[in-house]
């Protein structure tokens, strides 16, 4: 191949690449256009929707006693009320509690244990409450806390992508 062939694909080349780049200026610029149009409305609509989460939190916070049972509802499309969040392990004498599991739980000792003899606490949060006990594992911070999210989901994605967007972080500051 003769370099003058080279040079000419490199010209064909550099002229589609250009083009690309071009193309995706344009895109940019039209996402950045539909943006600044757009975006005052959604940070009122945000400034509204937090807003309103405040005051739905707080209003399920002073009415505990209303989700006494059934804990939670759906109301509107949205999950309110009070859930059970998963607490934090509590290991207290470590050797003790490699001991037991090598005693009680023999078959899952490898995963449960680490090499240096101490308990896997993220393997131990899996293990039901009453191996737990049986460890000498107790479980702390399992405290009910407010559970208020859509059943649909697929807005809580474009607000977080929201949220996330520097203009927007702007106005919350």
């Amino acid at each position: 191949m003769q370099m003058q062939e080279i040079e000419s694909r490199a010209k064909v080349f550099a002229s589609a690449r250009d083009e690309l780049a071009s193309r995706l200026q344009d895109l940019r610029d039209e996402q950045e256009s539909a943006k600044r149009r757009r975006i005052q409305g959604i940070k009122n609509s945000l400034a509204r929707f937090t807003a309103a989460h405040g005051e739905l939190k707080e209003a399920i916070e002073v009415s505990k006693d209303e989700f006494k049972s059934p804990k939670t509802r759906v109301l509107h499309g949205i999950k309110v009320g009070w859930m059970k969040q998963r607490g934090k392990l509590e290991i207290g004498d470590a050797d003790n509690v490699v001991r037991l599991i090598r005693k009680l739980l023999p078959d899952q000792a490898e995963t449960l244990i680490k090499t240096t003899d101490k308990p896997v606490a993220a393997a131990l949060s899996n293990l039901a409450a009453g191996d737990l006990k049986r460890l000498g594992v107790r479980i702390a911070d399992d405290i009910d806390a407010v559970v208020l999210k859509p059943v649909d989901g697929e807005l809580d994605k474009l607000i977080a992508a929201l949220i996330n967007d520097e203009d927007v972080e702007a106005v919350q500051a």
